[in-house]
């Protein structure tokens, strides 16, 4: 399964971006968007940006992969 993590831009280099997310510093590229700046988030799959979001989308999507992660820590905690 594929899925795609909202980063906050930090940083653009010709087609190039850095991206965080929660503290997580991560490499992508901005092939197929235009006029993103800094500051600006965007959604990244396989390594591309592939949407520019709203901050309350990217808030929504990282609270909901939070969610995940507690319930999968939960879940591996019952199978002990």
């Amino acid at each position: 399964m594929c899925l795609g993590v909202p980063l906050k831009i930090t940083e653009i280099n010709d087609k190039n971006g850095i991206g965080e997310i929660n503290g997580i510093i991560k490499k992508f590229r901005l092939d197929y968007l235009k006029e993103v700046n800094v500051g600006d988030y965007v959604m990244v799959h396989a390594g591309f940006a592939i949407e520019r979001i709203s901050q309350d989308t990217a808030d929504e999507i990282k609270e909901a992969l939070e969610e995940l992660d507690e319930k999968i820590i939960e879940l591996q905690k019952e199978r002990r």
